[in-house]
């Protein structure tokens, strides 16, 4: 019988094994651990982060001022929050990237600029309309290079384009590496070499991995020592894109000029009303906007003393104002600017103008600037908040009346992206009137945005201070090619009850804003001139 192998040996090599097994395990522990790095939506509280990130990921940049800023990255989060993407090292944002969409017309390979598809970085012509996602920039932090952030952010667009049922996805790529090889070929032979695999640059030949075609050069694109100005026109193709048709970028809009007179209820002043949001309906319209102060007709059948005594007593009605409002907007499915009406809030009084969207939701804004008659006779105090307001069918912004003539109020609205700014007014003679119309007709001048005014007719014979009216209501536009001669869209007859209703293109407003006669928005001089403000944030309603 053989003998019995000795286990000695492999008993021996067991017990190393283990021990070897056990202290890799040592060490593994011992080894910090690396968080598994995430992808997600951007949101304002990662302004300073990001703003940090972007002088850590360009410090070259810095100094041409092509990073992005706290403005910017707060239009961007207002334009396009879908396509503002980060990747988190645990709670640290380590990398970012900012996109918008756009429709680039009827030569979709058209040359341009990063200032120029961008809006000077700002977004404003982001286009909710457009067909194809631009990647305006990728920030990676130096010590995170190499660890997939870009490759996480690529798919974040592609998933963004494709949620979205984008055409593709276009991108203006920087030539990292082609400042060493510029004395030797032009930049379209350098690009091509690296798509041909001869030479490797950083970022284009990391592009091309992800699925997109070279397209061209385009000179000039951006100020970029290292590209030598120059940029790559990239295209990915959605492969799960569905063919649709595409919904022109406007909104139709109606305008009230109401006339004051004098009523024996709520119910008399609720059926005007209604016809006229049914006469807005008729003509499809996706707005209708109404006067500053229409609520005070109702001061006609209220029994008051002093002008004081009945704006006080107008507050208390404010539920049943909301309550017609709201359900109207349901009813007809269309977007409601309510006029104004005085709100009481503890002791103070302000003048409001509501937005009551279709889905039962209203928004505030209070008039910010008061006059002297409004303070002497009915105690009304300016507010403090300012917003743009998202809808379905616009960004929208409004300004009471006596607002219209401080052009730092439409600045800050159209910077942060407002297409059309609501006026209901309240005027009593023709120099009043003339004072916020030709304030409206800079402001969509100076500002390049849609301004619709309304005000209110007739007269109120019993109510102290609301005595005669005068009005002409009107739909303004900047004056260039794309609009109607005079700026003029739509006008009332003055002193005449009416609706007025007209279409508000917005792809001609972004064709002015881009490649206008003149280009208020993009030529103005932040060198020279800063804006600020110190505005409430509000509660939304």
């Amino acid at each position: 019988m053989p003998a019995k192998p000795s286990t000695s040996k492999s008993k021996s090599a067991d017990k190393k094994s283990s021990s070897k097994k056990s202290a890799d395990k040592k060490s593994a522990v011992a080894k910090p651990k690396r968080e598994k790095l995430i992808v997600r939506q951007a949101t304002f509280n990662d302004l300073d982060a990001l703003v940090q990130l972007n002088k850590d990921a360009y410090p070259e940049l810095v100094e041409d001022g092509v990073v992005w800023n706290r403005r910017n990255l707060e239009a961007h989060l207002r334009a396009f929050p879908e396509g503002q993407g980060v990747v988190c090292d645990g709670k640290k944002i380590v990398a970012s990237c900012s996109s918008l969409v756009v429709h680039l017309g009827r030569d979709p390979y058209r040359d341009h600029t990063w200032s120029g598809i961008t809006d000077g970085g700002m977004f404003y012509n982001h286009d909710p309309y457009g067909d194809t996602l631009y990647g305006a920039d990728v920030n990676v932090h130096p010590e995170y290079r190499g660890r997939g952030c870009a490759r996480l952010l690529y798919k974040y667009r592609r998933d963004i384009c494709q949620q979205f049922n984008l055409r593709r996805i276009v991108l203006g790529g920087r030539l990292f590496s082609y400042h060493e090889y510029a004395e030797r070929m032009s930049a379209e032979e350098y690009a091509w070499k690296v798509e041909a695999g001869e030479y490797r640059d950083l970022v284009l030949s990391f592009q091309l991995k992800q699925g997109f075609t070279l397209k061209k050069v385009m000179a000039n694109y951006l100020r970029d020592p290292q590209s030598q100005n120059n940029g790559t026109f990239l295209e990915w193709i959605n492969p799960k894109y569905r063919a649709r048709l595409r919904k022109p970028r406007a909104v139709r809009v109606s305008s009230v000029q109401y006339q004051m007179r004098k009523i024996e209820s709520f119910e008399g002043f609720a059926t005007q009303i209604r016809y006229f949001v049914d006469v807005a309906k008729a003509y499809d319209s996706d707005f209708v906007l109404f006067p500053e102060l229409l609520t005070a007709q109702l001061m006609s059948y209220l029994k008051t003393k002093t002008p004081l005594h009945a704006i006080r007593k107008l507050t208390t009605l404010t539920k049943k104002v909301d309550d017609l409002f709201v359900a109207l907007a349901n009813e007809f499915q269309i977007s409601i600017i309510g006029g104004t009406h005085p709100i009481q809030y503890g002791e103070k009084i302000e003048n409001v103008a509501t937005l009551y969207l279709p889905d039962g939701t209203k928004h505030r804004q209070p008039k910010i600037h008061i006059t002297p008659n409004e303070r002497r006779s009915w105690g009304i105090e300016g507010g403090n908040t300012l917003r743009v307001f998202d809808t379905p069918k616009a960004r929208v912004g409004i300004l009471v009346c006596y607002d219209s003539e401080f052009p730092e109020a439409a600045r800050y609205l159209s910077d942060n992206g407002a297409e059309v700014i609501f006026v209901p007014f309240c005027t009593d003679d023709r120099q009043a009137y003339l004072r916020v119309r030709y304030c409206c007709q800079a402001r969509a001048v100076e500002n390049q945005v849609y301004v619709v005014m309304s005000g209110t007719v007739g007269n109120l014979p019993d109510v102290e201070n609301m005595d005669i009216q005068y009005a002409q209501s009107a739909v303004l536009s900047p004056s260039d090619f794309e609009f109607a001669r005079d700026g003029i869209l739509a006008e009332a007859m003055p002193n005449i009850e009416t609706v007025i209703t007209t279409d508000l293109d917005f792809e001609s407003l972004q064709e002015a804003i881009n490649s206008g006669s003149v280009r208020q928005r993009r030529d103005r001089r932040p060198d020279l001139f800063q804006f600020t403000s110190n505005l409430d944030e509000g509660d939304g309603e």
